[in-house]
């Protein structure tokens, strides 16, 4: 413990109200500075790489102004930042070449009006302190009863297997979309045979990483709307039904056969073409 109280300052502990309206304030900004980027280069999808470094950058501030066991925080700067990173970049390399078909959808659904972008980049804001919300509970935890303790163990483990799926997951559909005799048709290949959004079911799973860090913590409770805010938003917000949509749009039936065939979040094996109606 003493190398990680060396390394996470112990004399700027703020408290977790202030913790979130510093967060919210340096996201509004930097969502701002975003909404600008994507009117000049009119690509939307610069959102999504903001709000994934952002959550990182909240980890990080939350573990160095936390006053809780200085090895949980030390715990919580690395995986998040690690997870912000490959999130952050993954996304950087679509946007950078063209704007997501989603936001695509959404600019001619506004006749890209900007006062609407700019409302959905300030949503992105303040969804960051939301989602800090675990973050500030295992920056709170000073029950760590040492480096080795299981809930620290336990933490790591689930971090670790929900980054592989998630990377996984995320590296067969990049594959799979470089052919261009794919294009037109669903990614069934690994995970995608499973699930059809197998990198979303690895996403939720990683925010149970921060319940298992933040246990014994006085605010244990905030750790637990991590993954449920999660599954709401990927299920029934901003993840699976955004996604779809635009699939159906770019794909249409072969994409209603997958969704007959897959199940949508959690994985399973697939249903057969015959008892689907899918054969004809």
């Amino acid at each position: 413990m003493g190398a990680a109280s060396m390394t996470l300052p112990t004399s700027m502990h703020l408290a977790p109200v202030q913790q979130l309206a510093c967060i919210f304030i340096a996201m509004v900004a930097a969502m701002t500075l975003g909404w600008r980027w994507q009117r000049r280069h009119i690509n939307a999808g610069i959102v999504d790489v903001i709000w994934s470094g952002g959550m990182g950058m909240a980890a990080l501030f939350v573990a160095m102004t936390g006053s809780g066991d200085p090895g949980l925080r030390l715990a919580l700067a690395l995986l998040a930042a690690a997870w912000s990173i490959r999130l952050a970049s993954h996304l950087w390399r679509r946007v950078r070449r063209d704007e997501d078909g989603r936001y695509r959808a959404l600019r001619q659904r506004w006749h890209g009006h900007q006062g609407k972008f700019f409302g959905l980049f300030m949503f992105q804001a303040l969804l960051v302190p939301l989602f800090s919300l675990p973050f500030v509970a295992v920056g709170a935890n000073a029950n760590s009863g040492g480096a080795l303790h299981i809930h620290l163990i336990v933490g790591v483990l689930i971090w670790a297997g929900a980054l592989a799926g998630e990377t996984l997951a995320d590296r067969q559909l990049d594959r799979f979309r470089a052919i261009p005799a794919n294009h037109g048709h669903s990614c069934r290949a690994g995970l995608w045979r499973y699930s059809r959004h197998p990198n979303y079911f690895f996403e939720w799973c990683h925010w149970f990483a921060y319940v298992a860090l933040a246990w014994g913590s006085p605010l244990a409770w905030m750790a637990w709307l991590g993954p449920l805010l999660m599954f709401v938003f990927l299920r029934w917000v901003s993840g699976i039904p955004f996604t779809e949509q635009q699939a159906l749009r770019s794909r249409g039936e072969e994409y209603r056969a997958y969704q007959r065939e897959t199940p949508a979040f959690f994985p399973w094996f697939p249903k057969s073409s015959r008892s689907s109606g899918d054969r004809q």
